[in-house]
């Protein structure tokens, strides 16, 4: 019987790379072996404290070395990760605790207020993480365990909570096999990493891209990470350029940061490339990015329930920009016909559907949920709910959330397309634009504009100016301007929260 652990990512690099950077965290500096022997002693620790494998550990930290190292000890445990989301509030931890079935909460002191608090609520125990934490006391003293415990493939490896954009978060359950593939695909199939590549890990390591993305996949290539606890443009220039990343990987809104931070850097790192995944990255940021950085950005695009890497601009495809590239080896990315919810029928090339995802990537189903799991899994298809084309050339194109289409006076508007014009107005920081109830049209475009620094937007005027660059029914009736847009956890804007805040 075949067997598999994420945890053997660590294990052979501690064999094959002793001697190597594995993580740079502030001033802390660990080798592979260094890593491993910790891990393996913070497993024995868990092993003391009653974890058994199949035990659900539910983990809340930072991007510090407590997250990587707990991870892969739970991991090396036998036991199933819960990762949870920084901003979540004590009522919303509680569900995932509750929810998941944890046993556990390995938690930071940074989260400890709203950790406790959530886990005293549901009867789970806390287990402070840190320098003077009960669970660094417990590995000084443990002795490292020999090796990582036996799992089947199919066990479950992580639970990520979804974000819960179409109501309550439900746990997508992800096996070892769809993380060690994600991770080996990511590392040796969709990039082609340099031997002394050094990656930023800015992305937060509870969210599955940055997961994957940023730590395993970077050591499953033997790579050198290099961890930002909290996400600050003008500071990751610095950090970037004192550790001399070559790698970077974000969602757009660190990339419209990024250029802002750059207009006042004295220098800039020589990025050798950079990933952008996690919602649409507009065209004109992407442009300016690469003008500035020197380095090409690859667009991917994935869900905590592809685990979550599915498609990427890939070296050897070239690069297109406004696109997601090709689905990664191993998986089929496709367009079915959206309107049809108990079966899968394909689309021909070049026209619009609900993308479509089948092959190792893609989860077990949701814990505990068999009817949405059926919802989503069908005839061995995951229906992801975003709409999309695929061109001759086989390079995908995310049109919109499904759920996020603009309906007016029976139009379809996609309102990614109208953010692609408004971000090159050279006025505006950042958009999103929403659809909003009109007792004429039905909904009405409405843009929420961030303008740049010592800017004065007017809103009429923007509306003219859109008039002239999109079509009758696409430009925005209605302007509204904000300091800031609001990003969940993943940094991704909340449409549902603006929806609320603009409806009245």
């Amino acid at each position: 019987m075949a067997t598999l652990s994420l945890a053997a990512i660590l294990a052979d690099n501690a064999r094959r790379h002793p001697d190597k950077t594995a993580l740079v965290a502030g001033e802390t500096r660990l080798t592979f072996a260094r890593l491993w022997h910790d891990v393996r002693k913070q497993a024995a620790a868990l092993t003391e404290l009653g974890v058994r494998p199949g035990d659900k550990i539910a983990l809340m930290a930072p991007n510090t070395v407590e997250f990587p190292r707990a991870y892969y000890a739970a991991i090396a445990a036998g036991a199933a990760v819960v990762p949870v989301h920084l901003l979540l509030s004590a009522h919303e931890v509680e569900h995932v605790l509750k929810d998941s079935g944890a046993t556990l909460l390995l938690c930071h002191p940074a989260q400890a207020e709203t950790g406790e608090a959530a886990a005293a609520a549901v009867g789970v125990r806390t287990v402070a993480l840190g320098a003077d934490g009960e669970l660094e006391k417990l590995t000084d003293a443990a002795d490292p365990l020999a090796t990582y415990a036996t799992r089947d493939a199919d066990d479950a490896a992580v639970v990520f909570y979804t974000s819960g954009t179409t109501g309550v978060p439900k746990g997508a359950v992800l096996s070892h096999l769809n993380l060690v593939m994600n991770a080996t695909v990511d590392a040796f199939d969709c990039n082609e990493y340099s031997p002394g590549d050094i990656v930023l890990g800015a992305l937060p390591l509870f969210h599955a891209f940055g997961q994957t993305a940023s730590m395993n996949a970077v050591w499953r290539a033997g790579k050198t990470l290099v961890l930002m606890p909290r996400f600050d443009a003008a500071k990751a220039v610095e950090l970037m350029v004192r550790e001399g990343v070559t790698v970077f990987q974000g969602v757009p809104t660190m990339y419209v940061h990024l250029l802002a931070a750059a207009e006042q850097a004295d220098t800039l790192p020589r990025l050798r490339v950079a990933v952008s995944g996690g919602a649409s990255l507009p065209v004109a940021v992407l442009e300016r990015f690469e003008q500035l950085f020197g380095a090409p950005v690859h667009e991917g695009y994935g869900l905590s329930e592809t685990s979550p890497v599915a498609a990427v601009n890939q070296p050897w495809y070239g690069a297109k920009a406004g696109t997601i590239g090709h689905s990664i080896w191993g998986v089929d990315v496709e367009v079915a016909r959206a309107e049809l919810d108990d079966r899968i029928e394909l689309l021909p090339t070049g026209e619009l559907g609900e993308i479509v995802v089948r092959g190792h990537c893609v989860f077990s189903g949701y814990l505990g949920r068999p009817e949405q799991t059926a919802q989503a899994l069908v005839d061995g298809w995951f229906r992801t709910g975003d709409l999309g084309t695929k061109d001759e050339d086989g390079y995908l194109r995310i049109v919109d959330r499904k759920k996020d289409v603009i309906i007016r006076g029976g139009y379809n508007v996609y309102p990614r397309e109208v953010e692609e014009v408004l971000m090159r107005h050279p006025g505006i920081d950042h958009v999103a634009v929403i659809g909003l109830p009109d007792d004429v049209h039905g909904e009405e475009v409405c843009a929420v504009v961030v303008p740049k620094p010592d800017t004065a937007l007017d809103a009429a005027e923007l509306t003219a100016w859109s008039k002239e660059h999109l079509g009758k029914h696409k430009y925005p009736r209605r302007v509204e301007f904000t300091d800031q847009l609001p990003l969940g956890p993943s940094m991704k804007v909340l449409k549902r929260e603006l929806r609320a805040t603009y409806a009245g």
